[in-house]
């Protein structure tokens, strides 16, 4: 009996540890690191003013230099055309990718964007920065972070944060016009990046 006992206490014990894993983590920004937000128009902006998109609030929130590297219109073959100089011109510590939605909007190739995010991911390892993914609605008869993204984020044990734009989207007060956030929207983007950052600093 006493065996049996010690036998389900070092199995609770056991399953409790594993249910205390905060997920993947990043090292601890220092007071001057640099993240690169990599991304297209959410990235950029579209649809607020000027102080108003997710790196400039972001910036405020970690106390860190936050650039703000979003193209309007890009799709993810061309942002990863464009990744390696801005890798080399900023030296990020972190990068925060967000990619891929003109490509759905352009009902391009899924497994090609796949691959772009996949080698953009190696881009940003190589670099020695460090990668947090954000998921992007694919578009239809209902508005849904595309699987890719979790599926990205679960092969190279990333980051991630696969619910907030998909949720900033489906509520007309937040959003801009039907694909971008408005102020409000962008703010509550890098409130929700601030929390993944730093739960996964402290994972």
């Amino acid at each position: 009996m006493f065996r049996l006992l010690h036998f389900l206490a070092i199995a609770l014990f056991l399953l409790l540890a594993g249910g205390c894993d905060r997920g993947p983590a990043i090292a601890p920004l220092p007071e001057d690191a640099i993240v690169l937000a990599f991304g297209d128009s959410l990235t950029y902006g579209t649809g607020a003013g000027s102080g108003e998109s997710y790196p400039e609030v972001l910036a405020a929130l970690l106390g860190r230099t936050v650039i703000n590297a979003g193209v309007p219109g890009e799709t993810s073959a061309q942002g990863l055309r464009r990744l390696p100089d801005v890798l080399a011109e900023y030296e990020p510590d972190l990068v925060i990718l967000c990619h891929g939605g003109n490509d759905f909007l352009r009902r391009l190739d899924r497994q090609q964007l796949a691959a772009n995010l996949e080698a953009m991911v190696a881009l940003i390892h190589d670099s020695g920065a460090e990668v947090v993914v954000v998921g992007v609605p694919q578009f239809g008869l209902l508005l849904k972070t595309a699987p890719l993204y979790d599926q990205l984020a679960e092969t190279y044990h990333l980051p991630y944060e696969g619910d907030i734009i998909t949720d900033l989207l489906g509520d007309r007060d937040l959003k801009s016009d039907t694909v971008h956030p408005n102020a409000a929207g962008y703010r509550q983007l890098a409130e929700a990046l601030f929390r993944l950052i730093d739960r996964a600093q402290r994972s």
